[in-house]
């Protein structure tokens, strides 16, 4: 009986100590700076977004907070680089929209993105937008897809690279207004963006943020957005819906990841930091500038919209037919 009573104790002790250590590691964190990784080239919305929340995060946590850019395939590498990061909350991902895509996309992934990770918040949604250069004679959506039925693959579109979110509104735009056009896939927003102001391509669905001073500017024409409603930063333009597209609604978010095993802890505490900067005046100005409408859930509700997009975009994936070795 005494055995059993002391086994007892230090079983009680050893749990005590390992919650004690525990509590002494989430307070001690961070020790060191911390790396966000961004798995889009410079100049996206990725970029942006990722800019805006490490300045105010240095700040909170008392350490620099370093934005890492590690592109490819589609955002697949820098999420693998992420996957495979000791799981400390030292290495963090800026994840998006687009992973839930790559799931379905590509027929073999070295990491599964809803059990690889551990969703800390979603930081915005940003609508995509269908823009052309201003100098083309395409002035709404059924002027475009006019232009687009007069000839059959020749119309260009580009996107983010093969499989990402741009790629698959394009594909589905297309099947709903019954015109071919010719995919342009490219490394980023920015190379996209150049070549959209130069006329090699003639339109995009891009998100909104790296085309939104161009809009403005008036280098480029925003015809809808591909959103259920209006973005409150292009109020006139309609979305895809009201040009005739019933249901069309798609849109691209960006949230913040650590390795799955990351303690709970570590987390948490990301999650009340990041969250609590996203609700701050500055940073809400910050995301309205840029087109974004700001957003810091939870990580069990950026988990659940994780697997409703991985579902979703299975079908669409499916759909278009669209897989990548």
């Amino acid at each position: 009986m005494k055995t059993s009573t002391f086994h007892a104790r230090s079983a009680l002790t050893a749990i005590a100590f390992g919650l004690a250590a525990s509590l002494a590691s989430a307070q001690a964190f961070p020790a060191k700076p911390i790396t966000l990784v961004v798995p889009f080239p410079p100049g996206g919305s990725s970029d942006a977004l990722a800019r805006a929340i490490t300045t105010p995060l240095s700040q909170s946590l008392g350490q620099p907070v370093i934005v890492e850019s590690k592109p490819g395939a589609g955002a697949t590498v820098g999420a693998d680089y992420v996957s495979k990061a000791k799981p400390d909350g030292y290495t963090l991902l800026m994840g998006a929209v687009h992973h839930t895509i790559a799931t379905s996309v590509y027929k073999k992934l070295p990491y599964d993105f809803e059990k690889s990770f551990a969703p800390i918040t979603t930081v915005a949604l940003v609508p995509n937008v269908l823009v052309v250069n201003a100098k083309s004679p395409a002035t709404d959506v059924k002027s475009l897809v006019a232009l687009a039925k007069a000839s059959p693959g020749k119309l260009s579109y580009g996107s983010n690279g093969n499989g990402t979110v741009q790629h698959l509104i394009g594909t589905q735009f297309s099947s709903i207004a019954g015109v071919d056009l010719l995919h342009v896939p490219y490394k980023g927003s920015a190379p996209l963006t150049t070549d959209l102001l130069g006329g090699q391509v003639d339109m995009s669905f891009d998100t909104l943020t790296p085309l939104v001073q161009h809009i403005k500017g008036g280098k480029l024409r925003a015809l809808a957005v591909t959103t259920a409603k209006r973005s409150s930063t292009l109020p006139d333009v309609p979305t895809l819906a009201e040009a005739g597209m019933k249901d069309f609604n798609q849109g691209t978010w960006f949230g913040i990841l650590a390795p799955a095993a990351t303690p709970k802890e570590v987390v948490d505490k990301l999650n009340a930091e990041i969250v609590k900067i996203i609700q701050t005046p500055e940073f809400r100005k910050r995301m309205e500038e840029i087109g974004a409408e700001p957003v810091g859930d939870s990580s069990a509700q950026m988990a659940a919209r994780i697997k409703d997009d991985t579902a979703n975009y299975a079908r669409l994936v499916r759909e278009a037919k669209v897989a990548i070795e």
